[in-house]
């Protein structure tokens, strides 16, 4: 009907308030028309004005959030549509990462390019303060900013710096956003430090982030009212498992221990306890506490530093499922079969008491070492752990057989000194006691999830849509140059054809390059109050339930749970969950992208502060990505640094896109994927967070 009225010849570009009026819809339903229009604008089947006025496609323009990139350019994210839209560097309108802007767009997708736009006008600027390194100059001075998205440097007039000198990290309150033709322009309101003061590296990334750094007061006050212990008002109702023989597994260094096993079997099933801390208990709706959980969404894991989603007091202390101590929490409890199907599960609110804190490093040294001593001081729970490793198996091995895909590329641990300073950088190790709690913890999820979806009660999901057809399409076309191939079914992937893809490209050279390519071919992790499946693992029903100390989505769900556990929800509830639940979704998955991209700075930014100390050093690494400007080397340490095509000074080399090599003209000397090759560290860029390396060959002058 609206596409109708828009293409009506005598139909006149309406705003909002006008448009309701005009076809008679009721004050209190004017947002579920602005969804509509929304939806509509997304899809690029109407346009709106600069004065907000929504009529045919061609009036105007589409809405959505720029992302820049450092050499100029961006792209515009549309909500709803399944590609972003690329900007070129000069028709990007004085926009800055994160803006939301309204662009026209000049040319359609087609043959796998995305289509083109310009951005027309700046509707809201994102970046209010921006972080970076402060530059003086005789008469003024400027910063660069930390975020590499943002490619424009800001003008600071003479007497705006605070005085601060060349070196200081600052704090600039953009006062002119500039445009097109001029820079912004701002002032210094704070000077973090100087860039080589302990501390003032990460700090820097923590503001350019808007990562919170202290609770309010309204929160540390709601904090003290909590008790240390579990009250006997509080067990009353609850089922009581403190006599099972309970364990929490978990790093060495983890303080916020929310989930702990159970397990037994008898006559062949298994029954797997999965008790996930109960902090909801504390956390009430609409508390402080709540609001600024949700403002956080995550808690996040710097190199340095844990900036968590709730106070020390609860997550180290009365959520945490600490050894010994009577703790409150929702249990997922599942009869599983010798082939890992679940036939019987109950989610019930429980009182546990674990035996022992065990660590990832004690259970594989069981495990999988047999190691002796380890073996003797914890003897009572060995056939606990022979369970385990016997259930995780059965449950691996059915997901792999429908098609989950496991992306294991090495995280990265590092070490720093009481100063911040690096002194060891390393692959993270996933070993069998990992994958134990990983394989639980996805069953607990599924499980839940599933649960809810029939029950037909409103609830978030983790999501993971099937990717792009047309990536998909790029990605067999490349691997086809490697002899490798991936099966399309009407013009679908299924999850079990990229798992086989992976499976066929283990231990060959090019095993790297076609495992990124791929990930960067499927589409983001979400969370959404629709369940439409997760991809990547092959799952018809996913949520997340098992980490409500550090993720806010949890925690919403359990509340959810608990409620319908106590008396069902009423109309007014679900109502009042069906209205909250899509907003909750998008900002726990806005600040979970923010996390993430802060924790890679920081590590990416000790990448270069540890290989500065090593300058001149030589390094065995390993060819991990071939371009027309040179070749990335991962070292095995996971520190990856670019060889710039100029420094392969023994030849003139060029791209052969096809098969990703770099082929010399007169040598015929080729560099590929997965070779090994040895490079001497040449620089490092502190600022791009970005390392310099050189074929050791031409240093030895060869």
């Amino acid at each position: 009907m609206l596409l109708a009225l828009f293409e009506d010849p005598a139909y006149v570009p309406m705003k909002l308030k006008e448009l309701a009026m005009f076809l008679d819809i009721p004050k209190e339903q004017r947002e579920d028309l602005k969804k509509v229009l929304d939806i509509l604008l997304a899809e690029g089947k109407i346009g709106v004005s600069q004065k907000g006025k929504y009529g045919k496609q061609d009036i105007g323009s589409i809405a959505g959030v720029f992302f820049g990139h450092a050499k100029g350019f961006g792209f515009v994210s549309v909500e709803g549509l399944d590609q972003d839209i690329f900007i070129p560097e000069e028709k990007t309108g004085g926009a800055l990462h994160g803006d939301t802007v309204l662009i026209s767009t000049e040319s359609k997708p087609e043959n796998g390019r995305r289509a083109e736009g310009r951005v027309i006008k700046v509707l809201d600027h994102a970046n209010k303060e921006i972080i970076g390194y402060y530059q003086k100059n005789k008469n003024f001075g400027f910063v660069i900013p930390d975020n590499q998205k943002i490619a424009k440097d800001v003008f600071i007039p003479q007497g705006k710096d605070m005085g601060a000198v060349t070196g200081h990290k600052v704090v600039v309150r953009v006062t002119d956003f500039g445009g097109p033709e001029k820079k912004p322009e701002g002032i210094v309101t704070e000077i973090i430090g100087h860039v080589n003061d302990p501390g003032t590296d990460i700090l820097s990334i923590v503001r350019a982030y808007g990562l919170p750094e202290e609770f309010p007061d309204s929160v540390m006050k709601q904090v003290e009212a909590v008790s240390d212990r579990v009250s006997d008002e509080e067990r009353q109702g609850r089922l009581d498992l403190r006599d099972l023989q309970t364990v929490t597994i978990d790093g060495e260094d983890a303080k916020d221990l929310d989930d702990a096993i159970t397990i037994s079997k008898k006559d062949g099933v298994y029954t797997l306890g999965v008790h996930i801390a109960d902090v909801t208990n504390y956390v009430t709706e609409y508390s402080p506490l709540d609001e600024e959980a949700l403002r956080r969404g995550t808690s996040v894991y710097l190199v340095d530093r844990v900036i968590p989603m709730l106070p020390h007091k609860l997550s180290n202390g009365i959520c945490s499922l600490n050894q010994g101590e009577d703790r409150l929490s929702l249990s997922c409890i599942m009869e599983i079969d010798g082939t890992g199907n679940v036939m019987g599960h109950r989610i019930a609110e429980t009182v546990i008491n674990v035996d022992r804190r065990m660590t990832y490093t004690a259970v594989n040294a069981i495990i999988t070492d047999r190691d002796e001593a380890v073996m003797k001081e914890y003897e009572d729970f060995i056939p606990m752990f022979e369970q385990m490793k016997e259930l995780a198996d059965i449950l691996r091995e059915k997901r792999k057989k429908r098609g989950s895909i496991d992306f294991d590329f090495p995280e990265t641990k590092v070490i720093l000194d009481e100063r911040g300073k690096p002194l060891e950088i390393k692959p993270y190790e996933r070993n069998a006691a990992t994958k134990i709690i990983e394989d639980f913890m996805l069953m607990a999820n599924e499980t839940v999830a599933e649960d809810y979806f029939w029950q037909e009660i409103p609830f978030l999901y983790r999501t993971h849509d099937n990717p792009d057809p047309e990536r998909m399409k790029s990605l067999a076309t490349l691997i086809n140059n490697f002899g490798h191939s991936i099966r399309f079914h009407n013009g679908e992937v299924y999850p079990k054809d990229v798992q086989k893809l992976l499976a066929n490209v283990e231990d060959t050279p090019e095993e790297a390059l076609i495992s990124r390519l791929a990930l960067r071919s499927m589409k983001q992790a979400r969370y959404t109050a629709a369940n439409t499946g997760h991809f990547g693992l092959a799952a018809k029903y996913y949520t997340h339930f098992t980490s409500p100390i550090r993720r806010y989505p949890d925690l919403q769900i359990h509340r959810i749970i608990k409620e319908n556990l106590r008396a069902g929800l009423s109309e007014k509830r679900i109502t009042h969950y069906d209205k909250i639940l899509p907003q909750v979704a998008s900002q726990s998955s806005t600040m979970e992208r923010r996390a993430e991209e802060a924790e890679r700075e920081t590590v990416k930014l000790k990448k270069c502060e540890y290989m500065e100390k090593h300058i001149g050093e030589a390094f065995d690494g390993v060819v991990s990505g071939v371009t027309n400007w040179g070749l990335y080397v991962e070292l095995p340490n996971t520190v990856e640094g670019l060889i710039h095509v100029n420094q392969l000074q023994d030849d003139y080399y060029h791209f052969d896109e096809e098969h990703y090599e770099l082929v010399g003209e007169t040598t015929k000397r080729v560099y590929k994927l997965g070779q090994a090759i040895r490079v001497v560290v040449a620089g490092t860029d502190k600022l791009l967070r970005t390392i310099d390396f050189i074929p050791a060959r031409e240093f030895d002058g060869e």
